[in-house]
């Protein structure tokens, strides 16, 4: 470090002979999360929590429950794979699309928004990964529905000392997969448009109970609204998928109103959610 007299004056300078350097920069391209990443932290969001895990709890509780009433009150005649298992499937028909619902509706209902966004700024991709999340679960469900089904058929032929009916495939449990899959999207749907655990909920059994009533008794009266309701009842067209029952235009009946009634309202979800405050 050196010193240095100005002319005229006795005031110096110093200037240090210290190298001078550019202070350092960060990284443009700050790598993002990686989608699978964000899929387990979501998994672990819903089955960490003590409600994930009675749900969950209550998922497999409802299946032996229901089949061990197929068992008891059932008649003889109707002790078949297909009645075990789509009796087991209403139950899951209920508990899928709850635990979609929550998955949603926590960041808003529980404040956590606002943390969850800040860590990952992208919440296109949060919503993604929740739906991933939600969706994953179909399949172990749809497994374990067959799986005691089939427990359940042996044990209620074994008891009515009878042979088992086995009319089930592998193309049916692809239907139901489905079908509950559908389900569970309406049920993520709901809870993405309302970000509301109990108002999702509540939309959720009008959809899938009450309308599908309400339609029914009118279908039932009025002619024209017969012909007229596969292609506006979703419900009716998702509980035929899960019964394998849709075959020719079922598929179109399908397809319309999934669009209607999934697709767009989900488009909407979705871009309310990407443009709403969170606090």
């Amino acid at each position: 470090m050196t010193s240095h007299a100005i002319p005229g004056t006795t005031a110096t300078t110093t200037v240090s002979s210290v190298p001078h350097r550019e202070p350092r920069t960060r990284s443009r391209h700050t790598p993002r999360v990686p989608l699978t990443r964000l899929v387990g932290v979501e998994l672990r969001k819903s089955f960490d929590t003590r409600s994930g895990r009675r749900l969950l709890a209550s998922l497999g509780l409802a299946a032996v429950l229901t089949t061990g009433a197929i068992i008891a009150w059932a008649p003889t005649a109707q002790l078949t794979y297909s009645e075990f298992t789509l009796a087991i499937g209403v139950p899951i028909s209920i508990i899928l699309p709850i635990i979609a619902t929550l998955s949603v509706t926590s960041e808003w209902t529980q404040r956590s928004g606002l943390a969850t966004f800040t860590l990952v700024p992208h919440r296109g991709r949060v919503m993604l990964a929740k739906a991933i999340a939600a969706v994953s679960v179909t399949a172990p469900a749809t497994v374990a529905a067959f799986g005691v089904g089939a427990a359940g058929n042996l044990v209620g032929a074994a008891m009515t000392d009878s042979a088992p009916v086995w009319d089930q495939t592998i193309v049916d449990a692809g239907y139901f997969a489905l079908g509950q899959t559908l389900l569970l999207l309406v049920g993520f749907m709901l809870g993405a448009l309302i970000r509301n655990s109990s108002a999702a909920i509540v939309a959720y059994m009008i959809y899938a109970f009450v309308a599908p009533g309400l339609l029914g008794l009118l279908a039932f009266n009025q002619d024209w609204f017969a012909d007229a309701r596969p292609w506006l009842d979703a419900k009716y067209n998702q509980d035929a998928l899960l019964r394998g029952d849709l075959v020719g235009d079922g598929w179109s009946h399908l397809t319309v109103t999934t669009l209607v009634w999934l697709v767009l309202p989900s488009v909407v979800a979705v871009m309310n959610v990407l443009r709403s405050e969170v606090k």
